[in-house]
């Protein structure tokens, strides 16, 4: 990484924002000039990187000329609005949003998983749901040994996965539990929806809104995404995605069946334990295995709690955590930016 880089940060004050910039930092990206975008309600404040003031300028059309990799998480409608007017300018967006994420022309990465896509880009590469991230991570390397036949998934998603105002609420909810009959609720399941339901001690079987189908849109996105990551069209995908009282680090309960017969635990943990990006942490005499708690602020997927369905034997269950805000977001878009730059195609 010899060549430095023109950096634009959009929606850095945001939860996932500010994890970019910590990750920009931690890992020395080869930025020769950044600039942090955002509404024209934030331009004119301050943001520190690097130990170093910057003042946030209002994202427009203009702001990203001489802009070489543009990173996004303000929004879909920001997204949408402005991501293609960057590329216009020169610059290779990789957007945290859903916006694109199933347009068939854009590429959605998990450099782990497909990195090869990213030579297909056209300018816009989008940046998978959070759940799907350290899900696929997993799946790959055992469809990779063994095939894959059928997925089923239940999420224990934190409340960071809503953002800052959902953090604050549970909070707030935790600490006034018990003094009144019910706390206040404004943000979960859907901010924008007419009914909320407290968080604190409590558990929501709702994350973003229903489809036709009654499945919930966050359902339909790992389902969706989850084949398309793995170029697996017809893959049996199916999701139940929950919220939980937790700040960050989303956990992941899933059924694989393989196509492969005759393959054990010790073959699945043997593989898993090779991948890049996994880390098996799986000691069920010892009580080892991964928890939200303990993944919080770590690069890696963690995978535990393996073992044989009872009843099918090409069928295993996994239990798979990550933090949200780095390798479900964050982290995993400043690593698409290192593969740009790594395999020479920006």
């Amino acid at each position: 990484m010899s060549k430095s880089y023109t950096v634009a940060v959009v929606g850095a004050t945001g939860a996932v924002g500010e994890k970019m910039m910590e990750q920009l930092e931690k890992r020395k990206f080869p930025i020769q000039h950044i600039k942090f975008l955002a509404s024209k309600r934030s331009a004119g404040k301050s943001i520190v990187f690097k130990g170093q003031s910057y003042t946030i300028e209002e994202a427009t059309p203009e702001a990203f000329n001489g802009v070489d990799i543009a990173l996004f998480s303000a929004g879909g409608s920001v997204s949408k609005e402005l991501a293609p007017e960057a590329v216009k300018r020169g610059a290779v967006v990789i957007d945290n949003t859903s916006a694109f994420r199933m347009d068939k022309d854009i590429v959605l990465v998990v450099p782990e998983v497909n990195r090869q896509d990213l030579k297909l880009h056209t300018g816009i590469i989008a940046n998978p749901n959070c759940s799907t991230i350290q899900m696929v991570c997993a799946l790959q390397p055992i469809k990779d040994a063994f095939g894959l036949n059928n997925v089923i998934v239940s999420t224990y998603q934190a409340v960071s996965g809503a953002g800052v105002v959902a953090i604050n609420e549970l909070e707030a909810q935790s600490l006034t539990f018990g003094k009144t009959k019910i706390s206040e609720a404004q943000v979960l399941p859907v901010k924008g929806a007419e009914i909320h339901y407290p968080i604190a001690f409590n558990v929501i079987p709702q994350i973003d809104t229903f489809d036709d189908n009654g499945y919930t849109l966050e359902e339909m996105k790992m389902i969706n995404e989850t084949k398309k990551i793995m170029h697996m069209p017809n893959l049996s995908v199916a999701a139940t995605c929950v919220r939980l009282p937790v700040v960050s680090g989303h956990s992941e309960s899933v059924f694989v069946e393989v196509e492969k017969a005759g393959v054990s635990v010790s073959d699945i943990r043997s593989v898993l334990e090779s991948a890049k990006g996994i880390k098996v942490l799986d000691n069920p005499a010892k009580q080892e295995y991964p928890m939200p708690l303990f993944a919080e602020g770590q690069d890696e997927v963690f995978v535990g709690r393996i073992r044989k369905d009872l009843s099918n034997d090409k069928g295993f269950h996994i239990w798979i955590v990550a933090d949200n805000l780095l390798k479900g977001a964050a982290l995993n878009s400043i690593q698409i930016a290192e593969v740009l730059i790594e395999d020479g195609i920006i």
